[in-house]
């Protein structure tokens, strides 16, 4: 016996209307819309983070740089580049300055290094440059080769100045140029500014090594002498 067929409601064979797949083609096209545009927020976070974070660290090492080097300039003599010329190592210009220094002893290079940082005003950009040379006399037909540095790119303004004491003022004053000078000077002011507007704060470089004569000259505490705290000997007379 043959079983009748059974027969399928028609609203259950029935598809999806036009209205119907327009609406869930417009909610899928927002949720993706919103999924892309999260993404696109997190992305441009994490790479605002990742500048932020590059310009710390760029300003963190160029004060490594003054604070590892300029801060401990030597009050030397160059005696040797030129025959029958003696000039002060240490000289300072608006937008340059030379003096000599050393690396840690962990670095590569041993020995005084003279270094000269300056301002270069290329076609496609303004940026500062270190010259590194050794600071010593070389031996017959050896040629120094000079390592140049790029310190800051993109810098917009640039400017250095150096703190005077030298002519027995109490308070001194800034100057623009230290030349033609036996002395460094007490501190040094230098100001940076990029392309970009960020924010560089005023540097001030104290130099540890200020005084010079013919050799070298550190300035230290005076010294102490024992006999200012040894105790008085009892007078005879007050004893007796």
């Amino acid at each position: 016996m043959r079983h009748p067929q059974r027969l399928t409601p028609a609203y259950l064979l029935r598809g999806f209307t036009l209205i119907e797949v327009l609406i869930a083609m417009t909610l899928l096209s927002l949720m993706v819309v919103l999924l892309f545009g999260s993404l696109k927020i997190c992305a441009d976070s994490w790479e605002k983070g990742e500048d932020k974070i590059s310009d710390v660290n760029e300003v963190a090492v160029v004060y490594g740089f003054f604070q590892q080097h300029l801060a401990l300039a030597q009050p030397l003599w160059d005696d040797f580049s030129q025959e029958d010329t003696r000039t002060f190592a240490f000289q300072g210009h608006p937008q340059s300055v030379q003096f000599v220094s050393s690396f840690p002893a962990s670095a590569d290079r041993d020995g005084l290094q003279l270094f000269t940082l300056e301002l270069v005003d290329d076609i496609d950009d303004r940026y500062l440059k270190v010259t590194i040379t050794p600071f010593f006399a070389k031996a017959e037909g050896e040629e120094w080769k000079p390592e140049e540095v790029t310190l800051v790119k993109h810098v917009s303004e640039f400017s250095l100045s150096y703190f005077d004491l030298s002519d027995g003022s109490s308070e001194g004053g800034w100057t623009e140029e230290w030349l033609e000078r036996e002395n460094l000077p007490r501190l040094v002011k230098v100001n940076i500014k990029l392309d970009n507007g960020i924010f560089w704060p005023e540097m001030i470089i104290p130099i540890k090594i200020t005084g010079i004569t013919d050799d070298t000259y550190y300035e230290t505490e005076p010294e102490e002498n024992p006999e200012d705290f040894a105790e008085p000997e009892p007078d005879p007379q007050v004893t007796q």
